[in-house]
């Protein structure tokens, strides 16, 4: 055959993309659009990986479970189900008050939303922890702690973390508000039984939608209703925001773009992005005001924040997108 120009490597080395020829075994990992040098490690999740032969070799450590609820009732269940649950009732969220659970329990979240005005937006959650000995209720950044067993020892402890409200339980469940709609629970391994809004934390999201009569339901609205905790209040059925809005459907597409954007892109094959923009762009129909973009803030920082879980850091806020006052927090 005749010659043919370019770079080519001796038998046994390649190309390693720089101009330079490498054995096979050099070759790098890649993770999220990052190359790692063979040896070198990173942390997804609660595991430690390390690059070996173009391969990642991680631990096998179980994790906490994380239920995130944010913007206008959407939900991210322990065992990764993503639904939408809108209501105008309390309902608990998470609680370890569990009919299989042999031990006796030891907190309950109850949630309820509030509404901005007039409109079908959330703009912010009256929020109750119920523990052994005590009761906090969460409206509006502020913090009321109750005793209702002033002799017992604290099982607890509250923090504030930037712009975050932060609650810590002895037992191992952390919970977290960014005093507006944002919530997020962590629980350790070893609690084998949740119920509540955030479903069971068994590993398995098909049973997630587990009423509270111990069934499995079909209906997102069924399940979330019967988890109210009183069934007097009415049951609400989901709208489509947009339906009647296309002004804002189209501007909200285009703020809620970025998720979709090559900001995020490292994210992408990791974190499916297409349920956070379907949030954000849904959320946006609901705000008040075009101005207004808390909503669409929320629905970014949500996809970030899944995304880092996934072991991808995103820088996305810019002193025009979403931003953070973190010298005043700090």
């Amino acid at each position: 055959t005749e010659c043919v120009s370019g770079c080519m490597c001796p038998d046994g080395l390649v190309l390693d993309g720089s101009g330079g020829c490498i054995s096979k075994d050099q070759c790098p990992c890649v993770h999220g659009g990052q190359f790692y040098k063979p040896g070198e490690t990173i942390k997804v999740d609660c595991n430690t990986c390390t690059c070996d032969k173009r391969q990642w070799k991680c631990t096998d450590n179980p994790c906490k479970g994380t239920c995130t609820v944010y913007g206008n009732g959407h939900y991210m269940s322990f065992d990764g189900e993503n639904f939408d649950f809108l209501g105008d009732c309390d309902y608990i969220l998470a609680q370890d008050f569990c009919p299989n659970n042999m031990d006796a329990g030891t907190f309950r979240i109850v949630i309820q939303n509030n509404a901005c005005g007039k409109s079908l937006s959330i703009c912010s959650l009256k929020i109750t922890l119920i523990f052994e000995s005590s009761e906090i209720r969460l409206l509006e950044g502020r913090i009321q702690e109750i005793a209702t067993h002033p002799a017992a020892e604290k099982n607890y402890k509250v923090d504030l973390r930037g712009g975050y409200i932060v609650i810590e339980t002895t037992q191992g469940m952390i919970f977290m508000w960014d005093q507006k709609t944002t919530v997020i629970v962590h629980v350790a391994p070893y609690f084998q039984a949740i119920c509540g809004l955030c479903g069971d934390f068994d590993g398995r999201s098909k049973n997630d939608f587990t009423t509270r009569g111990q069934s499995m339901e079909m209906s997102i609205q069924e399940f979330g209703n019967s988890w109210k905790i009183t069934s007097t209040c009415s049951n609400v059925n989901m709208t489509d925001l947009c339906a009647d809005q296309p002004f804002k459907t189209v501007l909200g597409q285009k703020h809620c773009s970025i998720i979709k954007s090559s900001v995020f892109e490292a994210c992408h094959s990791k974190v499916n992005p297409i349920p956070y923009y379907e949030s954000c762009v849904s959320d946006f129909c609901g705000c008040d005001s075009v101005g207004d973009c808390e909503c669409f803030c929320t629905s970014v920082a949500a996809y970030s924040r899944s995304c880092s879980r996934a072991g991808v850091c995103i820088d996305w806020r810019t002193p025009a997108i979403c931003p953070v006052f973190c010298d005043y927090y700090n």
